[in-house]
């Protein structure tokens, strides 16, 4: 499956002032994150963000609050999954039903909470795609496992590259020059 830029939304997971600190590898997934979001937010793509008890672990790590446009989504929850969050599920059903069916997702930590939400969704009929270097746990093997697992399950493992340019679809457009020194 390819990345269609007006059938996806983009879902961060939980990724937190104090978690990040703790995930093998957190400077690039930040960095990969941040180029996430501004493809998204440069290409019309609606964005959600969770935060996962946020009284215990902290906000969204300021390193990305602060590109996060207002018209980001921002959802607290205390289930691992997201899909089991109310608000969650209705704001990500509400866009399926406005033709985005496709779900970008990356966030931490991958054998939790991007684990379990990535497979619910796909449970419930999205197209999920897994950013690899943009999602990650406190130990590298948990990761891999995890990408592993989803592999297996249906979702598409990408990188943040491979959706820049499946969004943007060709060069020489004002998109492709806005965003071509992001993806580099």
């Amino acid at each position: 499956m390819l990345a269609r830029r007006a059938a996806s939304q983009l879902v961060l997971l939980d990724i937190q002032e104090k978690l990040v600190p703790h995930v093998d590898g957190h400077a690039a997934i930040i960095r990969n994150a941040a180029r996430l979001i501004a493809y998204a937010t440069r290409l019309g793509v609606p964005v959600t963000v969770t935060e996962h008890y946020p009284q215990g672990i902290g906000a969204t790590t300021r390193a990305l609050a602060g590109l996060l446009g207002n018209g980001t989504v921002r959802i607290e929850k205390i289930t691992f999954s997201a899909w089991q969050t109310l608000d969650f599920k209705s704001r990500v059903d509400g866009l399926r039903r406005a033709g985005r069916d496709q779900i970008v997702i990356a966030g931490m930590e991958s054998h939790v909470c991007v684990l379990q939400t990535a497979l619910d969704l796909l449970a419930a009929d999205f197209e999920v795609l897994v950013v690899a270097d943009a999602a990650g746990s406190r130990r590298a093997e948990d990761r891999q496992l995890a990408l592993n697992r989803l592999d297996k399950a249906g979702a598409a493992i990408v990188t943040h590259e491979m959706i820049a340019f499946e969004w943007l679809e060709r060069c020489a457009t004002p998109e492709f020059k806005d965003l071509i020194g992001v993806i580099k």
